[in-house]
């Protein structure tokens, strides 16, 4: 491995990170996978980005489906996290259900949105995806599920106060 990739990996293993599981439904089959890379794009219209290796096992789905879904974790939701990182397992069980536009949702999340897909920009061997939310909902309220130096955690309080 040269330099520059060791410092990327080193660099990045320091950056903290939301977690995230990103769904879709393609040929009827439910697929997903754990992210880190979810980001707000825009908020009039509402917009959210992730990225993702076209090598992964959901990119198909991803690749040919209209429709994403996007939840958010908290530290509760640590073993779903799992499940979709580590595991082919990911849909057996009543940890989820069908939603709007059949993309699966997943219960007891903090929260999670449907977008319909606008852009997919290939590169190399990964993508850069866009969503326009289409609908969304809330759930209970927890500590956020942070991933950081190759493990999970959730952020603490300073004493700075803004």
């Amino acid at each position: 491995m040269d330099a520059h990739a060791e410092h990327f990996r080193e660099v990045f293993r320091r950056h903290a990170a939301g977690v995230s599981i990103i769904t879709a439904t393609y040929d009827g089959v439910p697929y997903g996978f754990t992210a880190t890379s979810v980001a707000s794009l825009s908020a009039d219209p509402p917009r959210f980005t992730f990225n993702m290796a076209r090598s992964s096992s959901s990119w198909p789905a991803v690749a040919n489906t209209s429709f994403v879904g996007v939840h958010m974790l908290s530290t509760e939701n640590e073993g779903l996290a799992n499940r979709f990182a580590r595991t082919k397992d990911r849909f057996t069980g009543d940890h989820w259900e069908p939603g709007p536009e059949g993309v699966p949702i997943l219960r007891d999340v903090a929260g999670w949105l449907v977008g319909r897909i606008s852009m997919r920009l290939s590169f190399e061997n990964n993508a850069v995806v866009v969503a326009e939310v289409v609908a969304g909902s809330i759930g209970p309220d927890g500590a956020p599920l942070l991933y950081h130096g190759g493990s999970y955690g959730t952020p603490t309080a300073t004493d700075y106060v803004i």
